[in-house]
């Protein structure tokens, strides 16, 4: 199923309001915004949200929060046609180097060197092709952590595409958790595990919490790397902390520079130290130690 583009109009002073509150509403959900000039003379400017699944219950948050903000607007849908974005952005995206890894398509299979640890990923419809700010930041993170702490495990929680769950097997050797709430996502792991060699180090299962019998089994963690978003996050911390163990290390990102300080608040007051933070594109992977 293709998305859906819920857009209508307003002033400029009008959309920059409704953007606000329409990013701090739908920031869990990680649907895509946008606000587009369209009459500069008229100052007309048309406001964005694409979703999917439950369109009507999308549109019904859009309209109350519209309402909350005394800014009543007719909601019009436009339906788009079903194509794998990722798929087709990844022919033009260049390969990508963050320490030793280096991140590729299969057109770019001839650019690897001695010593890369090269981690080819399929395109398919799961976020994390190591071109993003917060992927390229995990994997250095990851690499400093690994040679200096040898973890015995690891969990890539939120695991997209597996590139950070691959790349924790291709450098420690070690068995890798993937675990993602999208079975898309899963299945998109999965394949990009067997591609890389690493499927009898990569567990990838469909697991929409820690409450999922998969953890009971499986931990505690010496190493966990979450990259999704900032407030998830933090609404994890006291289960974060159930599920490493003592000593072991959180990597952490998905985090805009203006959060950084938000989600360490949250793991210190589970008994967790922050020991690194590292800056990339506005935004930060962050190293925690339990």
């Amino acid at each position: 199923m293709g998305q859906t583009r819920l857009h209508f109009t307003a002033g400029k002073a009008e959309a920059d309001r409704i953007f606000a509150a329409f990013d701090a509403a739908f920031e869990d959900e990680g649907l895509p915004l946008a606000v587009l000039e369209v009459d500069e003379a008229n100052d007309i400017h048309e406001v964005s949200l694409y979703a999917d699944g439950d369109v009507d219950a999308v549109e019904a948050r859009i309209k109350d929060i519209l309402a909350g903000l005394a800014l009543p607007k007719r909601v019009e849908r436009e339906a788009l046609p079903d194509i794998d974005w990722v798929a087709r952005s990844l022919e033009g995206l260049k390969p990508v180097r963050a320490g030793r890894f280096f991140v590729h398509g299969a057109h770019d299979r001839g650019k690897r060197r001695s010593g890369d640890l090269a981690i080819e990923i399929e395109a398919g419809l799961a976020f994390g092709t190591g071109h993003h700010g917060t992927t390229a930041g995990c994997l250095e993170m990851l690499e400093q952590v690994v040679l200096r702490e040898r973890p015995r495990d690891a969990l890539d929680l939120g695991t997209g595409s597996a590139v950070l769950a691959i790349a924790l097997a291709k450098l420690a050797h070690i068995p890798v958790l993937a675990t993602d709430i999208d079975p898309v996502a899963v299945g998109v792991a999965a394949t990009n595990a067997r591609l890389n060699h690493v499927k009898a180090l990569v567990e990838t299962v469909t697991a929409p919490g820690f409450h999922h019998p998969i953890f009971a089994r499986r931990a505690p963690f010496d190493l966990i790397v979450a990259n999704i978003l900032a407030r998830p996050l933090m609404r994890l911390a006291p289960q974060m902390a159930r599920h490493v163990r003592l000593g072991g290390s959180l990597v952490l990102s998905g985090i805009l520079d203006r959060q950084r300080d938000a989600v360490i608040s949250a793991y210190v007051g589970q008994s967790f130290r922050h020991v690194r933070t590292l800056h990339r594109e506005g935004w930060v992977t962050i190293h925690l130690k339990r």
